[in-house]
């Protein structure tokens, strides 16, 4: 490449002394000596053009060995003879007496910052304790379990079992292909229940280094921030003793709270596009839950703050362990085979993904079902019953329940106890059990014939069970109901059974008592019954209406009252009851009524027409539980209303028997603020009363404070005497007696003759 470059210059010198030539030409053309010399010094710049081009076409094919020749040519300039003398080689060794008081820090420090340590890689190290010691036999089993629980974290590149004495010793390492698998994996696996005798303890190899350089002397550790969300149950506190609820319309764009107040609704909050399908309270309504496309976000306080979120894509079912701890939400879109995604239960509290599993389908929502107080919930597969314990979230004793054919279970409102039936197999009947758990102790196994189908029904606190069951009998056209009723809180459980002649619409538990309601027959003469479930062991029928419209039950959650609805088809047909005498109160009609809401004290009944079920006449209507219309409240395309759920009184039973004795005293106090209330001024008038009572209270509890810092200067000022109390000081007190002269003058009154 330097001969072409060479070649370049050689050439431009060579038309430079062409235009000279010609411009000297033309100046001085009688200048011959100057002629010589250029046509010279352009003979000469043309055999150097030629002499270089032979040059680059020889180089052409052997670029690199021209490039060498011409460095070391330029490299080896031509040394006088004086300085081609040798002289001696300069020493750069250290002398013997040197010290080297430079450090490698200070001389390459930037090169040392990106030298290899030995704990680079360890980050995805975890170690796990706790590991069952085998011996060799055993050894292959334990790395399948062990592969089977760690890998749902990720995937395992390495792992090591120390042993000692032909077996291991109890803890083992596993290498994960990044740190973000070994952090989950602890996060998850900690504290997991192996079996009876072993529960792993899981930590990052690098926490062990961190532990070892831990410092004697104890620092105050750093204070977190209060996230405070306000009083999560502030609406309990209420003085006029109303309710909550959630509204949503305008097709879901807007969501609202609001009081139920007797004259009109309250808006405490609204918000447009707060969910973008529907919401849901928690169970003892603490949160409200809203739905969107990247997951679920919990809102709660008396400014409806977000509490927490949860990112599941594209979820569209939740549902709240009993407990309020745990939430399960479901998605379609998101699952693998590998990290299963489409149920996920989550813990409320931190926002932790607790763990995910498979689902095929969910027609049969909710997939997992809590028990009463959230230790355990179940799911049912094929000819499987499986039983999860909280918190771990694994397998309760790592096994499952193995029924072949299980068609339904359902877990008892009380206690721990799972209900669930098997159909007929060949010459086997079909079976109702009643097991209980964690023992998996059957309490009570109830054999039936020729059945066709059967429905688990419990009461609100778990006293009772009904199971519907549907059979054919021979020489019978048609099905045969029976409802067997078991008595779980008597010895053996023993079981009571209810003949039905007709056909079941519907059926319904009085929530808090042992009445039960039948809807039964056929359109147009369907009927409603009413059973009493005695302690003497008989089932008492307390009365029969006939000739009623509807297909729907909702028993008021105080009991005693109930509606008889029917829904939809059934254009709207109201009957109010009340079953401590079974007297009718009133029929009423919605139109087209899609859904019923009793309010959680049992005061007041919602029906409403959802824009959801149809696109007219969308609103919702409040009753009192006399079945007398109080509000029509119309919304532009109103979809839904939920009341917000109370949770369970804090009082006694001998406390709640004391309030109903003294029914009669509470009774004259509300029915006075219900007459203040009637009227707008005699509302403004109550409010300016509460103002000036708040103002008073207010005053006082200042001058009291006042006086209080003030009693040091009243002693001072007094001699240390206390003359706050009028007992104070009675022993320094003299007692004197004064005599008084009193004059008694008698004036007469009246007309003095």
């Amino acid at each position: 490449m330097v001969v072409v470059a060479e070649a370049v210059v050689v050439a431009e010198m060579v038309a430079e002394a062409e235009k000279k030539e010609e411009k000297e030409d033309e100046e001085d053309e009688g200048d011959e000596e100057k002629d010589d010399e250029e046509k010279e010094e352009v003979e000469e710049a043309e055999t150097v053009v030629e002499e270089a081009e032979a040059e680059t076409a020889e180089a052409e094919p052997v670029e690199e060995e021209a490039e060498a020749e011409t460095v070391e040519e330029e490299a080896v300039p031509e040394v006088p003879e004086e300085a081609e003398l040798e002289e001696p080689e300069e020493s750069f060794s250290d002398p013997e007496d040197f010290v080297d008081d430079i450090s490698d820090e200070e001389l390459v420090g930037d090169l040392l910052k990106d030298q290899p340590e030995e704990a680079d890689g360890i980050d995805s190290v975890i170690v796990v304790d706790n590991v069952p010691q085998v011996g060799p036999d055993r050894l292959e089993k334990l790395r399948n379990v062990i592969q089977k629980i760690f890998s749902k974290f990720g995937k395992i590149a390495n792992e090591f079992y120390p042993e000692a004495d032909g077996k291991t010793k109890g803890y083992i390492f596993l290498e994960y292909s990044s740190p973000t698998c070994a952090v989950d994996a602890v996060k998850n696996a900690d504290g997991y229940k192996l079996d009876k005798q072993h529960t792993f303890r899981v930590n990052l190899f690098t926490d062990f280094d961190k532990y070892m350089n831990i410092s004697d002397d104890w620092e105050i550790p750093e204070k977190q921030p209060f996230k405070d969300f306000g009083n999560l149950r502030h609406w309990i506190e209420d003085p006029d003793c109303r309710d909550q609820c959630s509204i949503i319309y305008e097709s879901g764009d807007r969501t609202a709270i609001m009081w139920n107040d007797i004259k009109e609704p309250v808006v405490i909050e609204e918000r447009a596009r707060w969910t973008e399908t529907y919401v849901r309270w928690s169970p003892k309504g603490t949160y409200l839950t809203t739905f969107h496309q990247r997951g679920i976000a919990l809102w709660g306080g008396e400014k409806f703050k977000q509490i927490q979120r949860f990112s599941h894509q594209g979820v569209q079912l939740i549902d709240f362990s009993p407990c309020e701890r745990y939430m399960v939400s479901f998605s379609p879109l998101m699952d693998t085979k590998d990290d299963p995604q489409a149920i996920i239960i989550w813990d409320v509290l931190t926002g932790q993904k607790k763990r995910g599993f498979h689902c095929e389908s969910s027609a049969h929502w909710p997939i997992f079902k809590w028990s009463h107080d959230g230790k355990f919930f179940a799911r049912m597969t094929q000819d499987t019953l499986s039983i999860y314990e909280a918190p771990s979230m694994g397998l309760l004793d790592k096994k499952s329940l193995k029924t072949c054919g299980i068609k339904e279970f359902s877990w008892s409102p009380g206690d721990n106890v799972i209900a669930f039936w098997v159909p007929e197999d060949k010459d086997i009947p079909a079976r109702v059990t009643l097991m209980q758990f964690p023992t998996r102790q059957e309490m009570r196994v109830r054999n039936l014939f020729n059945v066709v189908d059967c429905k688990l029904h419990w009461q609100k606190n778990g006293d009772y069970l009904c199971v519907k069951v549907d059979r054919t009998l021979k020489g019978i056209q048609g099905l045969v109901t029976n409802f067997e009723i078991f008595r779980m809180r008597e010895k053996q459980v023993p079981v009571d059974v209810v003949e039905m002649k007709e056909g079941i619409i519907a059926f319904a538990w009085e929530p808090n008592g042992s009445r039960f309601a039948v809807l039964h027959g056929e359109v147009p003469r369907i009927s409603v019954s009413f059973y009493h479930v005695k302690n003497n062991g008989k089932i008492d029928l307390i009365k029969v209406f006939d000739k009623q419209q509807g297909n729907s039950i909702f028993w008021s959650p105080q009991g005693q009252f109930l509606v008889v609805a029917g829904l939809r088809s059934m254009n709207g047909a109201l009957a109010f009851f009340d079953t401590s005498d079974c007297t009718l109160m009133n029929v009423a009609e919605h139109y087209m009524a899609s859904d019923i809401e009793w309010d959680p004290t049992g005061r007041y009944v919602v029906t409403s027409v959802s824009w959801w079920s149809h696109k007219v006449d969308n609103a919702y209507w409040m009753w009192t539980f006399q079945g007398r219309l109080l509000q029509k409240n119309t919304k532009d395309r109103f979809c839904q209303l939920l009341w917000r759920p109370r949770p369970a009184t804090l009082l006694s039973q001998d406390q709640l028997k004391q309030i109903k004795k003294d029914y009669k005293k509470y009774s004259k106090i509300f029915e006075q603020k219900d007459r203040l209330s009637q009227s707008k001024a005699s509302k403004e008038l109550v409010d300016k009363r509460r103002r000036m009572m708040e103002e008073f209270h207010k005053y006082r509890e200042l001058t009291t404070q006042t006086y209080a810092e003030q009693k040091p200067q009243r002693l001072e000022l007094r001699g240390g005497v206390d003359t706050d109390e009028l007992d104070s000081n009675v022993d320094d007190w003299e007692e004197e007696t004064f005599e008084f002269f009193v004059t008694e003058e008698i004036i007469p009154v009246g007309d003095q003759e």
